[in-house]
């Protein structure tokens, strides 16, 4: 099989998706005519997620590829665009954003932000064993397969990834021994179905505060927040120098090489440590903790709440979060690279069960915010620290504004530590309904 896109080098990619960004921003900031209109209906920022999906769909780029060799062996190859701008971007733009944070003003968003996490989590709970079931009814024969090969068994990945993260899917797959020769199926069900989600997510938040008036939603301690930080960038607000320039750069990426070198150690001593436990439900609850990628992204945020208590917050004023959203933008057209918008018609039941599978789970979202009059940000982003993790909810949280990044790393870091857990529980109403 040749799926090979037309470039494959990565300084050429990265110089496309750069492009689209600044067509992007070019774009909205014109104040007239067409583009006026059309950034009023479409965020820009989903435009710097989907632009790229269609240099991918259009077979331009690829994140991934294979081909067959003269002698007969297949060949794989991939971009590391997505693995660099998750890995170093990431945390770099998640410090520089929470350099001038007020934490006391986080904290003071109160108990809707853990209602709209948990709200998320119950509908990934539940809707699996609904969508399974709704559409066993059309093909029975996907609830026919028993052993390694069952879907419920498969699926029980899906609902790891979508309430924790990489790591309880990982642990999710090894729970319950899916065949992993089937496993890329189900990653690529993940990638179709999160994708299509956020999309509809960044929309949503072009139309916020029809959204929050409908929900009658209280949005006066975001709004604090927000003018609390914008007034304290504004009070330090000065023309960088290259000077500032330079010591913004090695604040976020000083503190993204200890965050590495940390998770280094941490990780694996951690993952050897919870190996060690006899129980297998405890181990796996917890695999959690031998992630580099959760010890990274939570040691790069603990640095910059750190750091925001220090005159390192000045720097806001030099423009330290406008950097960092530059490096959020590039991780959004990452992501959007990801995304072959003409894979949605291939495993075409997978697919609608988790398209109904995520319907359920924006239903419950949408209910719960209705009834306690959360904002539109608060479901935006508990649904995407259960469902998009520490690399998508601190960009959609951003999306409001750049001191809101933490919000979105926090809820994700709780979501990698229930997420195991609402995975089990979840996957036995799946066992229960396959009759498995």
């Amino acid at each position: 099989m040749e799926n090979i896109p037309l470039i494959t080098n990565d300084a050429i990619v990265f110089g496309l998706l750069m492009l689209t960004l600044g067509f992007v921003f070019y774009t909205e900031s014109i104040k007239t005519g067409f583009w006026s209109k059309f950034y009023k209906i479409v965020p820009g920022l989903f435009m710097a997620y989907m632009l790229p999906a269609v240099l991918t769909t259009t077979g331009l780029i690829a994140p991934e590829w294979e081909s067959t060799s003269e002698s007969g062996e297949i060949v794989k190859g991939s971009s590391n665009l997505y693995y660099m701008s998750s890995r170093y971007l990431l945390p770099a733009a998640l410090v520089l954003m929470t350099l001038s944070i007020d934490l006391k003003g986080v904290f003071n968003l109160g108990w809707k932000a853990l209602v709209m996490f948990f709200a998320g989590t119950i509908g990934i709970v539940i809707g699996g064993p609904i969508a399974l079931l709704l559409i066993a009814q059309l093909n029975p024969d996907l609830i026919g397969v028993t052993g390694p090969d069952a879907v419920w068994r498969g699926l029980s990945t899906l609902a790891g990834s979508w309430i924790g993260g990489g790591a309880n899917q990982t642990a999710m797959l090894e729970i319950y021994g899916y065949n992993q020769k089937l496993y890329g199926a189900m990653v690529f069900v993940d990638i179709v179905v999160a994708n299509i989600w956020m999309a509809l997510i960044l929309i949503g938040i072009g139309k916020r505060n029809i959204f929050n008036k409908w929900l009658k939603a209280d949005t006066s301690a975001i709004e604090d927040l927000k003018q609390k930080v914008s007034t304290f960038s504004e009070s330090v607000k000065r023309n960088p120098s290259l000077t500032d320039i330079m010591i913004i750069a090695a604040l976020a990426f000083g503190a993204v090489s200890f965050a590495h070198l940390s998770s280094d150690y941490l990780a694996p001593f951690f993952g050897d440590f919870i190996g060690g436990i006899e129980n297998q439900m405890t181990r796996n609850v917890f695999t959690f903790l031998g992630s580099k990628f959760f010890w990274m992204i939570s040691i790069a945020t603990l640095i910059a709440i750190g750091l925001s208590f220090t005159k390192a917050r000045n720097y806001e004023g030099a423009g330290a979060s406008k950097f960092g959203s530059v490096f959020i933008y590039i991780l959004v057209a990452t992501i959007g690279m990801k995304m072959d918008l003409t894979l949605i018609f291939d495993n075409f039941w997978l697919v609608a069960i988790g398209i109904i599978w995520m319907s359920i789970h924006a239903l419950i979202l949408i209910g719960v915010a209705k009834l306690i009059k959360a904002p539109y940000f608060f479901l935006a982003v508990g649904s995407q620290a259960n469902v998009g993790g520490a690399a998508s909810a601190p960009i959609v949280a951003s999306a409001f504004h750049p001191s809101l990044a933490t919000v979105g790393v926090l809820l994700a870091v709780f979501g990698y530590a229930v997420g195991t857990i609402a995975a089990i529980g979840c996957t036995i109403l799946m066992q229960i309904v396959a009759g498995g």
